[in-house]
């Protein structure tokens, strides 16, 4: 998927003469800011002014008075054509804070809400489930595909349907209205909005990845200002933008070797995906590390246990181990499609993969036992993954996996009333469910064979296995699930039993990408020409706002529409992480 991308945009007010480029502050303007969080204070000035020429105040007192920190001026900052002031990991007390940041005639103008959290703290556990890209068609097909539909009602409902609370979130990033996975978990992990690819940061003009001004993650907080236990579950890489919005800073997600480098600082107690070649040292064969470090023997030695496989996991859990490092695949871990129905995908390699509902439940037993409760993160990652492959059925099947591992969740917290449950997509995907298809219908074109309204009549998938999963879906009546954005493709109108689809291919020309032939050969395979750029070669994501739903200590602030950033507020106040 292409990723387009801008820099933050600048925020001035009052331009008077000089130059149209007017100064930037970081944190941007109207951000929410939790008391004593760390973050970086940064102002760029263009044209490269001396210090002489620039003025910063903070509630109309010079900033180094504020902070009760000097401030460090860098004119002509790496050499480019704007000066910098700088203080790294600021914090600040409670209350609104005006940013004034005069250059000759021109100022810019910010507003900060610093916000406290009161205490006692209400939650001793918080359970922050993303189902990425996880959509509102992806929970309708799922409860229809593991609860059934009968004269217009469902059978049962979904765990993350049954939850006391519901808000509709937003979730674009600074510098465009369609987020990708990184800037929109960030978001949930630091309280703070900034620009695709981004972790951990604001996106200034930094040649350096990893020199952009910072944000405190939420794992941080938790370790620094508490005794809690963290844990980051995944199926996909554990460095991928998601789990990796708990611990790290970087403008590019794709720094796999720093993220994992940032894991081992923060430490977070339970680590548990795929990715292990950005663990390993570069004289190891499979390694993906351009340096010596050996990150599985620096775990082990700060007391880890190494988990490749469900049956380790298990093991570590049964002798009651309190840290793992759990790296289950060198890829992403299949997904429950593949698990269960195909055997296809990585599955013969890896025959011994946990899914996320074994992962979670091995987190919680793990983290469960600590005095201060424990902070976790569960995302189910191939939702979206499977959506950019325009493969619904693994899509699907993704979910009812993430909503089995909300039921162990809910199980755990029980009537405890101590740990607050959160069920979140970070972004949607434009999927929809328009009818069904019946091979039954007459006529030799896919089209012929949809039904809609009256037409639509339900499904006939398999029966379903213990956990809720159909065991046949290439039935002779499915789902009509359609996506708004897709390359040159085919459409089938049935799910790929010999692995995960491909959509589009590059073309003759090596650049622009065309239908994949592969799924152009069956009887009713139909032709789409794409609506995206002919450098895509898989769908996209929408800036459709998602569902939240929430219980436990706390979850009574979800409701009406929120930004994604609140929901780091309503986490760190359940934790009572603020503080001076």
């Amino acid at each position: 998927m292409r990723a387009y991308h801008w820099l933050a945009a600048v925020i001035a007010a009052g331009v008077a003469g000089g130059s149209a480029v007017a100064q930037t502050i970081y944190p941007i303007d109207r951000a929410e800011i939790l008391e004593g969080s760390r973050f970086d204070f940064k102002v760029e000035f263009p044209n490269a002014p001396t210090s002489a020429d620039v003025n910063v105040t903070v509630n109309g007192k010079p900033a180094a008075e504020i902070f009760g920190r000097p401030t460090n001026f860098i004119q002509s900052e790496e050499g480019q054509k704007h000066s910098a002031l700088w203080l790294r990991g600021a914090s600040l007390p409670a209350g609104r804070y005006v940013v004034e940041a005069t250059q000759g005639g021109n100022k810019a103008t910010v507003n900060w809400d610093v916000f406290a959290t009161a205490q006692p703290r209400r939650a001793r556990n918080v359970i922050l489930f993303i189902g990425d890209g996880m959509s509102v068609a992806n929970r309708t097909a799922a409860r229809i595909l593991s609860k059934g539909w009968k004269e217009g009602k469902y059978d049962g409902e979904l765990a993350m349907d049954d939850m006391s609370n519901m808000a509709l979130i937003s979730t674009s990033g600074t510098d465009s209205i369609v987020t990708d996975s990184a800037n929109a978990a960030h978001a949930y992990t630091t309280g703070h909005k900034s620009c695709v690819n981004a972790l951990g940061v604001y996106c200034a003009k930094n040649a350096l990845t990893l020199d952009h001004p910072k944000v405190e993650t939420i794992a941080e907080l938790a370790k620094r200002r508490t005794g809690m236990a963290v844990g980051v579950v995944t199926n996909s890489e554990i460095e991928d933008a998601t789990p990796a919005s708990m611990v790290a800073h970087t403008r590019r997600r794709s720094d796999f070797n720093d993220i994992v480098k940032m894991f081992f600082d923060v430490k977070p107690d339970v680590i548990m995906g795929g990715g292990s070649p950005n663990f390993l040292s570069k004289a190891t064969p499979g390694s993906k590390r351009t340096d010596e470090q050996d990150f599985i023997a620096k775990f082990k030695d700060a007391g880890y246990t190494l988990a490749t496989t469900k049956t380790e996991m298990n093991a570590a859990v049964a002798a009651g181990q309190k840290k793992l490092l759990g790296l289950y695949n060198t890829g992403n871990i299949d997904g429950a499609f593949d698990l269960r129905v195909t055997k296809k995908g990585t599955v013969s390699k890896f025959p011994d993969q946990p899914d996320v509902v074994e992962q979670t439940k091995a987190a919680i037993d793990m983290l469960k036992g600590n005095p201060d409760g424990f902070l976790l993160m569960v995302e189910s990652a191939r939702i979206d993954k499977y959506s950019h492959s325009l493969d619904w059925e693994r899509s699907v099947f993704d979910t009812i996996m993430l909503d089995n591992a909300v039921k162990v969740a809910k199980d755990f917290a029980g009537d405890r009333n101590d740990t607050l449950i959160i069920v979140v997509p970070d972004h949607a995907h434009p999927i929809s469910i328009i009818g069904t298809y019946d091979d039954e219908r007459p006529g030799q074109q896919l089209r012929d064979k949809l039904g809609v309204y009256a037409d639509s009549v339900p499904p006939n998938y398999g029966p379903l296995d213990a956990e809720g999963y159909p065991t046949n879906v290439d039935t002779s009546r499915r789902l009509a699930v359609v996506y708004g954005s897709y390359p040159d493709t085919c459409d089938t109108g049935r799910p790929t039993m010999d692995g995960e689809r491909v959509p589009a291919v590059k073309g003759p020309d090596g650049k622009a990408n065309i239908a994949n032939e592969k799924d152009c050969t069956g009887p009713l395979a139909t032709r789409k020409v794409g609506n995206l750029p002919l450098d895509a070669n898989s769908g996209v994501h929408s800036a459709d706002d998602v569902i939240l739903t929430a219980m436990g200590p706390g979850a009574e602030r979800f409701r009406g529409h929120k930004p994604n950033t609140f929901v780091f507020r309503v986490m760190s106040e359940a934790l009572a992480l603020g503080g001076k």
